[in-house]
């Protein structure tokens, strides 16, 4: 009478373990033998601006294109040469707000909550996009104005992220995550930092200016993004 035997890859046994831990520990510690650790980065997202083709064109001329003038981090992404004067209630008044592009189905103004102060515009905080029922405002460029009736948001802070890195963290897209950011003068953790996956993304999150300035971004020695635990609460 014969037997099989049937071999066990002791890397296969390593790697599923690993993924385990991570899963478990929303990707906060390194696991032993493993030697990815995904490149973190951290920006602040200034006031900006984001249009569409037609918007440009009323702003800046017939026929003109968003000329490209610094790459973003994430690939395919960039700042604009152009600016534009963003003109609230009561003509309050922000001069060269950047234009970022490609350009966009709708066009949408970024701002921090101070920035809302100075224009007088309460603005809510929504996600990229998501710019229905919002407040709007009026764009000033060189050629023109627009008038837009929705579009002004408080940006609210997010993960750009690759399949790879969401594995990593145990996430997956839609999910939240918590940012601690230590620095010499102070330590702040931002919970509800929306998972935006992408094939194409780098990973990094993006702040608004207000939340750079309150962490001391500039001068952080430790940062730590991970997995946002679904609140545990007990009630009636």
């Amino acid at each position: 009478m014969s037997s099989a035997t049937t071999h066990i890859d002791p890397q296969h046994i390593e790697a599923m373990v690993r993924a385990a831990i991570a899963k478990a520990l929303g990707g906060a510690a390194q696991e032993s033998g493993s030697s990815y650790v995904p490149k973190l980065v951290v920006s602040i997202s200034a006031r900006h601006v984001h249009l569409t083709d037609e918007h440009v064109e009323k702003l800046f001329g017939p026929g003109k294109k968003l000329t490209p003038d610094k790459d973003l981090y994430q690939d395919g992404f960039y700042a604009a040469a152009e600016t534009v004067m963003i003109v609230g209630p009561r003509r309050r008044m922000l001069p060269n707000v950047r234009v970022l592009g490609p350009t966009r189905k709708a066009s949408q103004v970024e701002l921090a909550f101070t920035d809302t102060i100075s224009l007088g515009i309460d603005a809510p905080v929504r996600h990229s996009g998501d710019i229905k029922g919002t407040p709007g405002c009026v764009l000033v460029g060189p050629a023109g104005a627009v008038e837009l009736h929705e579009g002004v948001i408080r940006a609210a802070r997010h993960v750009h992220i690759n399949p790879r890195d969401s594995a990593y963290y145990g996430v997956k897209n839609g999910d939240f995550m918590s940012l601690t950011v230590k620095s010499p003068q102070c330590s702040v953790t931002f919970d509800e930092v929306l998972v935006r996956e992408d094939p194409n993304s780098k990973l990094e999150v993006h702040i608004d200016t207000d939340e750079g300035n309150a962490c001391d971004l500039d001068h952080a020695t430790t940062i730590e993004l991970k997995r946002l635990e679904p609140c545990k609460c007990h009630g009636h």
